[in-house]
């Protein structure tokens, strides 16, 4: 971005034109990052609760009151007793990537929790089991792809997500130019469907079903694997074979209501086409099948597996115009270490939740859980969570089953928020730490270069200084010495010490890394050649140079428009962390799943796609969807993209909608067993028949959270319909689309 600064003001920010990555592109959000950092109701100095209120505070007020707050927790009730909850923000921040581990660690307590079970945990696990690591995600060479399929995802909105692709309109009109397609399979005509060639309305929740018979389908006379075939065992294809077997196209379309000549038609393109891509987002990982009664059932893992099947078996793993990895300038999980082999990952994880017994998932427990690990002390012991610290989330609004974990939250000891807002979860807590804006804050891109489309690095510079907030890495390694002192560090650590500390293990993750330039070096070494720089910069610094193109944050920072690294270039066999150093394409425990999709298949009915709707027929299946001008529970304050017409509506079909007296425009009541919410009906043919649309992340703003221009718009919380029970068995992740609801006309 180009940030225009006049007498100290944010003035204007657009999108940079020489930018080598984004090539001038930016979303609204971008545009508005000028109006969240003027914006007067973003937090600028600590928060602590006195009585009823939360008022502005010292920072050094801020840490004494946490250490009475969760020092009093921690003696009373142990470690054990605390929790945390990490929001998507840290996977976007350079100093949260790398200080967050050090404040986990500080807590010392297994109750983890994070974003990444109520959204991309399926996708994770299935690439971590088949490839080696939680960041082992191939995506889509879309510049080069000569068929895209998008399968519950929709990239010209969210720009990726799961794939790192600014500028998707403009990649995508490149794909028709070059004579490439673009088919979408979605329950709704999203605008990403809209773009395509082809679209498919698929039922909510059936999408691990229509991709198991796919990738039967292009096994049938014999699997060309191309690049992947030396690392794939001969026997996992039999294996896929027999298990896949009864995934029939009829039966397929009877499940997914897409007619059986086009789920036949699409295993043709992508036989057919010189190079094929096919990737899945938020309906492949968050969706539930119903099946007429009870809960919706999770196969989101399962379905995020054959995502990666289907390009082994197609030959489209790690060749251009295919599947491909990408390499970040910073390394990460798929280059550090010994190339081609590593430890894997353990699914299902060690550690059970105490209640439920639901398995940890790559080092965190689902959220799913979080609520009863509140509020349900052991009968025994009365151990339960106490306390917890929440670092860029805001749970109350964006898990499921809202209502209960709210009343949980307010039953807590201690709450502890880091935020730029009071939201609905920080307006709650005892003591609320605020952070820079976005454009107070260097970045780098960490993490989200191992998901990019191509490969490039850039750093920005902090924009403009803000001298009342310091930076998140300075906070959370504040609060993490805090912790220390509160387990009985004496003294405790401070901020530069516990700096130290973080960059020795980078260096010497780096100094074991084969490939890298700084292998076999003592990382004390390590350091030194870096100079005098501290904090993210001197990690920054280390990574670049340890990384696979041996760079310097200097030579970073001399190209302000980034620097290109080049299209994905394959990878096989050096990307590989799997125990066998091959592809682990038939992990046990994704076989036992797509048998219990092939029972479900074989044990329900489920009608023809064309088949007439009874009017009496009770429920819907309520999904959510992207919007371009919001970004989950967050930016709802910021006027440029508070305005405009009403966003949180339920889109209904028509057909529907006249079936239960519904008027456009006109209140509507949406409700499952025990709870309820009111929103605005908008009749919409681009929803298929039988399903309705309530959009993520709105609603339930107490009376001090955000801000004026958010409150005049709060919407409704589709998360005080969502369950907790229904989750997906291996990735912990709750069912957010595909729920039963009723919907119903309000009285007046």
């Amino acid at each position: 971005m180009v940030v225009t600064i006049d007498d100290g003001s944010v003035t204007r920010v657009r999108a940079d034109d020489a930018d080598v990555f984004s090539r001038g592109f930016s979303c609204p959000k971008g545009i508005a990052l000028g109006e969240l950092h003027n914006d007067p109701d973003r937090l600028r100095t600590p928060m602590v609760r006195e009585g009823d209120r939360l008022v502005p505070a010292t920072w050094e007020a801020a840490y004494d009151r946490i250490r009475q707050g969760l020092g009093a927790v921690v003696r009373s009730h142990g470690a054990e007793a605390l929790g945390i909850y990490l929001g998507n923000p840290n996977v976007h921040n350079a100093a949260s990537t790398f200080y967050v581990p050090a404040l986990v660690r500080a807590l010392g307590t297994p109750n983890r929790f994070s974003a990444s079970t109520v959204d991309q945990m399926p996708k994770q696990v299935a690439s971590a089991l088949v490839f080696g690591t939680e960041l082992s995600v191939p995506v889509p060479d879309v510049d080069r792809t000569d068929l895209l399929v998008v399968i519950g995802a929709n990239p010209l909105v969210s720009n990726g997500s799961l794939m790192t692709a600014p500028d998707m309109p403009g990649r995508l009109r490149a794909l028709r130019k070059r004579g490439g397609r673009l088919v979408v399979i979605d329950p709704m005509r999203t605008r990403t469907a809209e773009a395509a060639d082809t679209h498919l309305a698929i039922r909510p929740g059936t999408d691990a079903v229509l991709l198991a018979c796919v990738a039967r389908e292009l096994m049938i006379g014999g699997a060309d694997l191309g690049a992947a075939s030396p690392y794939v065992d001969p026997d996992d294809i039999e294996v896929l074979i027999d298990a896949l077997a009864p995934f029939d196209p009829a039966s397929t379309a009877a499940v997914t209501g897409i007619p059986e000549a086009d789920v036949t038609g699409l295993v043709a393109d992508i036989r057919s086409a010189s190079s094929a891509a096919v990737y899945g987002r938020m309906g492949t990982t968050t969706a539930g099948w119903w099946q007429g009664q009870g809960d919706p059932v999770a196969f989101g893992t399962v379905a995020s597996w054959l995502l990666d099947v289907i390009a082994v078996v197609s030959g489209n793993l790690d060749r251009p115009g295919g599947s491909m990895w990408a390499l970040s300038a910073t390394g990460g999980p798929t280059w550090e270490g010994e190339q081609g082999r590593g430890r894997g990952v353990r699914i299902p994880g060690a550690r059970c939740t105490r209640v439920r017994g639901l398995p940890s998932v790559l080092g965190e427990f689902p959220v799913v859980a979080m609520a009863e690990e509140i509020d349900t002390p052991d009968p025994e012991s009365g151990a339960c969570i106490r306390a917890m610290v929440v670092v860029g989330g805001n749970p109350l609004v964006s898990t499921p089953d809202s209502v209960r974990l709210t009343a949980a939250f307010q039953g807590l000891d201690f709450l502890v928020c880091v935020d730029a807002y009071l939201s609905e979860t920080s307006s709650r807590a005892d003591v609320v730490l605020p952070v820079p804006s976005p454009l107070s804050r260097s970045h780098l891109d960490v993490v989200f270069a191992n998901l990019a489309i191509s490969n490039a690095v850039r750093y920005s510079a902090p924009a403009i200084v803000d001298d009342e907030v310091p930076d998140e890495g300075t906070t959370l390694l504040r609060l993490a010495g805090v912790l220390a002192g509160i387990h009985g560090a004496d003294p405790e650590p401070s901020v530069d010490q516990l700096d130290d500390l973080v960059a020795w293990e980078v260096a010497r993750r780096l100094a074991a890394t084969p490939a890298s330039a700084l292998a076999g070096m003592d990382p004390g070494d390590i350091l030194e050649s870096v100079g005098g720089r501290r904090g993210v910069e001197r990690l920054l610094d280390i990574s670049l140079r340890g990384g696979p193109y041996s760079l310097t944050l200097d030579e970073v920072i001399a190209a302000p428009h980034g620097i290109d690294l080049g299209p994905l270039r394959p990878r096989l066999p050096d990307v590989l962390r799997t125990p066998s150093g091959r592809i682990d394409l038939v992990p046990e425990v994704l076989i036992a799943e797509v048998d219990r999709l092939a029972v479900a298949v074989a044990s329900h009915e489920v009608p023809a796609h064309d088949a007439p709707r009874d009017s009496s027929e009770p429920s819907l299946l309520l999904i959510g969807r992207r919007q371009l001008r919001t970004n989950n529970s967050w930016l709802r304050n910021v006027p440029l993209l508070a305005g405009g017409s009403v966003r949180c509506t339920l889109q209904i079909h028509p057909e529907d909608a006249r079936a239960r007296g519904l008027a456009d425009g006109a209140p509507a009541t949406v409700s499952v067993v025990g709870r309820s919410v009111t929103a605005t009906v908008e009749l919409c043919s681009d929803v298929m028949p039988g399903v309705v649309s309530l959009p993520h992340g709105w609603g339930g703003l107490p009376a001090i959270a955000w801000g004026p221009v958010a409150r005049e718009r709060p919407g409704v919380n589709c998360n005080v319909l969502t369950p907790t029970g229904p989750v997906d068995p291996l990735a912990g992740t709750a069912v957010l689309n595909g729920l039963p609801v009723e919907v119903s006309a309000t009285p007046a």
